[in-house]
């Protein structure tokens, strides 16, 4: 069942890089792919640090039909399964439906491995999606991670022991040769590696320590710790506890505690309150004050990385580390018994907040593609914030400023369906600050016009509105009004659309708002322009939204632009020149994972290929974008205006090739999968990356989020930490 793993669908949920070597295990690594070529579902069980985790992912590495891995221990709200499990996936849907319904829709027919790793506290949920994606989906087998079986009917359970003795030792000595050391296998590492019963976690965290004292030393130290345990003090002398190696572990993890210095232990307690990865300036904003001044964090931090409490890795946001599980559980047990767990958590909140009012403002500069891959590292520890904001009394305003202010991340990054829940959560809440419940309605709004959710968006944007003007906030019914045009654009009421615009357009200019949704508007504008005849005015709007967007090292609304001039240079016969906008349009929606603006621009590229005379070609790629419009919503909106080009290539190719030969070639393109269909449009097999964005710096202003105005470029200082609900950025 080995070989080469496939790259789609499962180009975002590939097991992670090892960064240190794999020891042993060969038995278990035959024994697990056995398991798994005969039985569908396979759960591999076991004590924390145990190494199921590693086992799975070189397992899945080898998966012959492609494997997708997904991390379940930051998901707390069971609801969110199945958005992790597609997110892991790769799958992105613009539309209301459930992400299981996407799941299913993407799956279908493709034979694969789905790794769920660390579901025990989400049994219930893990176990039901497992069930109908294993009942529908008979190609699919799922190999699950956890200390407790899903309890399915047919799976097949593969506990995950301990290392043996020789295995132990190597890992040890292994582990010790990474940092440098020679360690030789004697008796004292012999003993060692018995009383730590071959656990690799409680291995790597003894040889973490090896700088400092021999085997020998190591040695007594642990025999202190388990003598101090048989007297009464652990969880030994406790009836039906838990069992010895589960203790083990535990009595090496605290043992390891106890050996760091006190603000060796105080970091790795309050380091608990991140929800997945962090940075080093968060770590410093979040884990500083009360004993342990910010500028010492970078001090302590390399001693446990040192000691193997943390690791750290590389990611196109940058250098980020992370905890173990098991290793953050005993920290944030510490926490709360220090009683110091409910302001971590609250620093933490303050921090995302600023991150999120930062990256909102960021986002409408030339850092904008960097912000992307920033919150996108960002986002487990995004969503815990949330989560805290939503589910404590008094926090709700918070909740609704936060997830308003991520309308970048929702919209921009291809996020509607998380986007969606969060937004609705929020305003479902009560709160004391208007402003942050009207731009949350706004955002929601919004989102749900892209969704092609016609009802539930007239409604938000109606209360918003009407609010907004009782409570005479102007920014808000601009926005309200704004994107109410945008629902008659893609709804055929050009006039209406065209009116509803132009006041919006109006009113941002009196307040001085200039953003990313504001030159959306001016493009939208353009296009109820361009769709009523007028195809000069909608391109001096678009080469104006153009110019500025240059100036300010815009891509996002920029894409849109260079979309409508596509289509006006078709127009003028420009075939050439409406292709090389298309291919700047498509790479950066594809980059930044925006769906809409993909199917968009291949649509219209499939147009443009039609008039080069290569009406083959032409229908692949409405074929390719057939594929896509389901995950978006109504194909073309459901739009005459937007679908008149797609009818007007079909009849081209159609006449050139005939029914059948037309028919062909679309099946052809409704096999490839989007990124492929990407490449194949840009007639090239890369798209550039976005890039990585610097960790946050600077004070945030004490009377609110930055002001708005075209000055908010590269040079205006981010914030740091909390921002006044008072006056959100919008």
């Amino acid at each position: 069942m080995r070989g080469p793993q496939r790259p789609d669908p499962f180009s975002d949920g590939d097991p992670p890089l090892e960064l240190t070597t794999f020891v042993g295990r060969s038995a278990e690594l035959a024994g697990l792919t056995d398991a798994l070529g005969g039985a569908r579902l396979v759960t591999v069980t076991g004590l924390g640090g145990v190494g199921k985790s590693r086992l799975a992912a070189r397992v899945a590495a080898g998966w012959e039909s492609g494997a997708g891995r997904v991390e379940l221990a930051p998901v707390r709200d069971p609801q969110f399964v199945e958005y992790a499990v597609a997110e892991a996936l790769g799958l992105t849907d613009h539309t209301a439906r459930l992400p299981r319904e996407t799941l299913l829709d993407h799956l279908a027919g493709r034979p694969a491995l789905l790794v769920l790793d660390g579901f025990e506290h989400l049994v219930d949920a893990c176990a039901e999606l497992t069930a109908e994606l294993l009942r529908k989906l008979p190609r699919l087998r799922v190999l699950a991670v956890g200390r407790r079986p899903l309890g399915l009917a047919g799976e097949r359970l593969f506990p995950l022991a301990p290392l043996g003795e020789e295995e132990a030792v190597e890992l040890f000595t292994d582990r010790a040769r990474e940092q440098g050391l020679e360690v030789t296998d004697g008796p004292e590492v012999r003993e060692l590696c018995r009383r730590l019963e071959g656990i690799p976690l409680a291995l790597e965290l003894a040889a973490g320590r090896l700088r400092a004292l021999s085997p020998a030393q190591l040695l007594q130290r642990l025999d202190d710790r388990f003598r101090l345990l048989a007297t009464g003090a652990g969880p030994r002398s406790v009836p039906g506890g838990p069992p010895a190696r589960h203790q083990t572990l535990r009595t090496a993890i605290g043992w390891s505690h106890e050996l760091c210095t006190p603000a060796e232990r105080l970091l790795w307690a309050r380091l608990s309150a991140f929800a997945q990865t962090f940075d080093l300036e968060a770590a410093e904003y979040v884990c500083s004050g009360d004993g342990l001044p910010a500028e010492d964090v970078l001090d302590v931090l390399p001693q446990l990385l040192a000691q193997s409490v943390v690791t750290r890795e590389e990611t196109p946001a940058g250098p980020r580390y992370r905890m173990l599980d098991t290793v953050r559980a005993y920290g944030a047990e510490w926490l709360e018994g220090i009683g110091d767990a409910g302001r971590l958590r609250r620093r933490h909140r303050d921090w995302y907040l600023g991150l999120a009012t930062w990256c909102e403002l960021y986002w409408f500069s030339p850092r904008q593609g960097e912000v992307a891959a920033r919150v996108e590292a960002e986002l487990p520890n995004l969503r815990a914030a949330l989560e805290f904001c939503l589910t404590e009394p008094e926090e709700a305003h918070l909740g609704q400023y936060l997830a308003g202010s991520l309308w970048f991340c929702w919209v921009g990054c291809g996020r509607l369906a998380e986007g969606r829940r969060w937004l609705t959560r929020s305003v479902e809440l009560e709160s004391e600050y208007e402003q942050s419940r009207l731009k949350a309605l706004w955002v929601l709004g919004y989102v749900a016009v892209l969704q092609g959710d016609t009802v539930p968006a007239l409604a938000a944007l109606r209360e918003c509105r009407e609010q907004a003007e009782r409570v005479a906030d102007p920014t808000a019914v601009a926005y309200a009004e704004h994107r109410t045009g945008c629902l008659a654009l893609v709804t055929d009421d050009m006039a209406r659309a065209e009116t509803l615009l132009r006041s919006a357009l109006d009113r941002y200019q009196e307040i001085g708002e200039l953003n990313s949704n504001v030159l959306m508007g001016q493009v939208e504008l353009a296009m109820t322009r361009a769709f009523q005849g007028d195809l000069p005015d909608a391109v001096r709007l678009c080469e104006d939204v153009r110019r500025v967007c240059e100036d300010h090292g815009e891509r996002w609304a920029r894409s849109y632009a260079l979309y409508v001039l596509a289509y006006a240079a078709w127009q003028d016969g420009d075939t050439a020149g409406a292709r090389e906008l298309l291919a700047d349009c498509l790479a950066n929606a594809h980059a930044f994972h925006d769906l809409l603006g993909t199917v968009l621009s291949i649509e219209l590229l499939a147009l443009v290929t039609a008039a080069e005379g290569d009406p083959a070609e032409a229908a692949v790629l409405q074929g390719a974008a057939g594929r896509q419009w389901p995950s978006v919503g109504l194909p073309l909106f459901g739009s005459a205006y937007y679908n008149a080009p797609h009818e007007l290539c079909e009849g081209m190719a159609r006449q050139a090739l005939g029914d059948a030969g037309y028919e062909a070639c679309v099946r052809e393109g409704a096999l490839l999968d989007r990124a492929t269909a990407v490449d194949r449009a840009l007639g090239h097999g890369a798209v550039r990356p976005l890039g990585a964005l610097p960790a946050p710096r600077g004070a945030v202003p004490r009377g609110g989020a930055p002001q708005r105005g075209a000055g908010q470029g590269q040079d205006a200082a981010p914030p740091r930490g909390a921002t006044s609900p008072h006056r959100p950025a919008r």
